[in-house]
């Protein structure tokens, strides 16, 4: 006759203490939105960004554009030896390379400047994120959805302006 003893629960799986890793695998991958190539959406996430780089692991930065991002996270107090910059050559290498930075467990955050997210691309990063170790951002270039979205950006702003000469 098998009885349980105590109140320990029946699969061994459950008695596994939580780990600082393991916090972030029901992460959501943010998707923040960016008519300034992601400089003031990244100046926003510096402060977090300089404690996540004291914890030894990678902060990666994917087909980041030319925004001055290393002296913001320099002066911000981010470890710059924990930076690891991923140049890609199109949207698939992108975020195949974000989805596997996100799940080795190797990174703290990654963060990834791309375009626009189709459905399909969007779909992707939410089973990502269900095995994720780190956290995930995505900064989408408004500038570069479709004509119908472009209302919402004011003409006669500075931060209104294009330029995509900056991304590689």
């Amino acid at each position: 006759m098998n009885k349980l003893m105590g109140t320990a629960p029946r699969h061994p799986g459950l008695w596994v203490d939580v780990t600082e890793a393991d916090m972030y695998s029901s992460q959501t991958i943010q998707t923040l939105q960016t008519v300034t190539q992601g400089e003031s959406e990244l100046g926003q996430l510096c402060s977090q960004l300089a404690s996540l780089s004291q914890q030894g692991r990678w902060i990666v930065l994917i087909s980041p554009p030319h925004i001055g991002y290393k002296h913001m996270l320099a002066n911000a107090g981010v470890r710059m030896d924990r930076i690891l910059l991923v140049h890609t050559k199109d949207e698939v290498e992108t975020l195949w390379a974000m989805e596997k930075a996100l799940t080795s467990g190797t990174s703290s955050a990654v963060i990834t400047w791309t375009s626009s997210l189709d459905a399909r691309d969007s779909r992707r990063l939410e089973i990502v994120a269900k095995s994720a170790r780190a956290l995930g951002v995505v900064i989408e270039d408004v500038n570069t959805h479709s004509p119908e979205k472009h209302h919402l950006i004011n003409p006669t702003s500075p931060s209104a302006t294009s330029n995509f000469a900056g991304f590689h």
